[in-house]
């Protein structure tokens, strides 16, 4: 049973930083691309990072390249996105994919807002 937990999320003021980690479980993680999406109140849920398998390439939305860092260690089952210089736009629940083919499993998200 394929399994992604999300954690890391937290109240932040701007300007600061996080990392979130997603855990996970139930597949072979090394043979699937992953990827960090987020969801703001009231907008359609959006793709911020991806990564190849094998770590070898990585992806950014506009919105947060320069600022956001994508990465894993396939040897923890863990993808991770560091977060810096977080802007109150950032705010979403942040959701980690795991992609292969045409099938995508989600985890359940975690919330990250960015408020003084």
């Amino acid at each position: 049973q394929v399994q992604l937990v999300e954690s890391g999320g937290g109240l932040v003021q701007p300007g600061g930083s996080l990392r979130l980690s997603c855990a996970a479980s139930g597949f072979t993680f090394s043979s699937y691309a992953m990827s960090w999406h987020r969801q703001a109140p009231g907008k359609e849920r959006e793709l911020v990072a991806t990564i190849t398998s094998g770590g070898g390439s990585t992806n950014y939305a506009d919105s947060v390249k320069g600022r956001f860092t994508i990465s894993r260690d396939n040897a923890k089952n863990m993808v991770y996105l560091q977060m810096n210089s977080l802007k109150p736009e950032d705010t979403a629940v942040y959701y980690c994919a795991a992609n292969r083919g045409w099938t995508r499993t989600w985890g359940q998200g975690t919330q990250v807002t960015v408020s003084s």
